[in-house]
C-alpha cells in the first residue's frame, strides 16, 4: 500500500552536530508507530522537522504524496499533520471548549471584518464550531468539562485535551510527543484506550514518543530504536525486546534494565 507518510533520508546539522542523519520511515494509515531511544536521541527532532518547526538539512518528506519540506508550520496542519508536546501547552485561562475551538482555526472561513462587526456569516461559524467541539469532547467523555478553566483539570485530563485539540484539526497523522509523561499506572492504561480509541474513530496514523516501555510495547505495532542521530534497529515489539543492540544502547547490559523492557 502506498505510504500516508514517506519520510527517505532526513537529516539535520546544529552547526558540527548532526542531530539526525539518514533517517527513513514509511507510515501507513490506521498505524500506531513507537518512537523509542534514549534521551538526546533525536526523537523531538524528528517531531519538530515533521512539523517544519526545523528546516532539514537534507532529504525528503512526502504527505499523501506531496513534499511538504519547506512549509510553514502552518501549512503542514492544514495539510494533515497534528502534534501534542512533552510539556503540555494549553490556553489554561480558557474554557475547555475554546482550547478545542482553536484547533478548528483551519475549517474557519469568517473574515476579520465579519468578526470584528459579528456578522451572521461569524456567528454562524462560531455556532458550528461549538457543536462540533463539544461532539469531540463527549469522544473522550470531557463534554461536562467544556466551560471548565483548561488550567483547573487534573493532569491526566489537560493530556487528553490536547490530544482533543490536536483532532479538531483533522489530522492524517497525530504524533504524541511523551503522552504518558507524569501519569500515573492507572492514568496510563486509560491513555492507552484513548490512543487506540482515536486511531479506531478517526482513521489517523499514529507516531508517539514514549519512555513507559509498558505503553510502548502495549500498543504499538512497529517501533524504532533511535540512538545519537540514527536508527539502530526497527521491528514489531518482539523482535525490539530480543534485539541485543537495542538491549546494549537503549537499555544498558544490565539484567534488571532489560527486564524493564519486558
Amino acid at each position: 500500500m502506498t505510504p500516508i507518510l514517506d519520510i527517505s533520508h532526513l537529516g539535520i546539522k546544529f552547526g558540527g552536530l548532526q542531530a539526525l542523519d539518514d533517517f527513513n520511515l514509511q507510515v501507513q494509515n490506521r498505524e500506531i508507530l513507537g518512537l523509542i531511544g534514549p534521551n538526546g536521541a533525536g526523537k523531538t527532532t524528528v517531531f519538530n522537522l515533521l512539523t517544519n518547526v526545523y528546516q532539514p538539512s537534507k532529504g525528503k518528506i512526502q504527505l499523501t504524496g506531496e513534499n511538504i519540506v519547506g512549509k510553514t508550520t502552518h501549512e503542514v496542519t492544514r495539510h494533515g499533520i497534528a502534534r501534542t508536546f512533552q510539556n503540555i501547552r494549553l490556553f489554561k485561562s480558557l474554557s475547555v471548549l475554546d482550547n478545542v475551538k482553536i484547533g478548528l482555526h483551519n475549517s474557519m472561513s469568517y473574515s476579520l471584518f465579519s468578526s470584528c462587526l459579528r456578522l451572521p456569516s461569524y456567528w454562524k461559524e462560531e455556532a458550528a464550531a461549538a457543536k462540533f467541539g463539544g461532539e469531540l469532547l463527549a469522544v473522550f467523555d470531557m463534554e461536562r468539562l467544556a466551560d471548565v478553566p483548561a488550567g483547573s483539570l487534573p493532569y491526566g485530563a489537560q493530556r487528553r485535551l490536547e490530544i482533543v485539540r490536536a483532532l479538531a484539526t483533522n489530522p492524517k497523522v497525530l504524533l504524541l510527543d511523551e503522552p504518558a509523561a507524569g501519569m500515573n499506572p492507572s492514568e496510563t492504561a486509560e491513555l492507552m484506550r484513548t490512543i487506540h480509541d482515536v486511531r479506531d474513530k478517526f482513521d489517523v496514523a499514529i507516531i508517539l514518543i514514549e519512555h513507559d516501555m509498558s505503553l510502548v510495547m502495549g500498543m504499538c505495532e512497529r517501533i524504532l530504536v533511535l540512538n545519537y542521530g540514527l536508527v539502530i534497529a526497527q521491528g514489531t515489539p518482539d523482535e525490539i525486546r530480543n534485539d541485543p543492540v537495542v538491549i546494549e544502547a537503549y537499555l544498558g547490559q544490565q539484567e534488571e534494565e532489560k527486564e524493564k523492557i519486558e
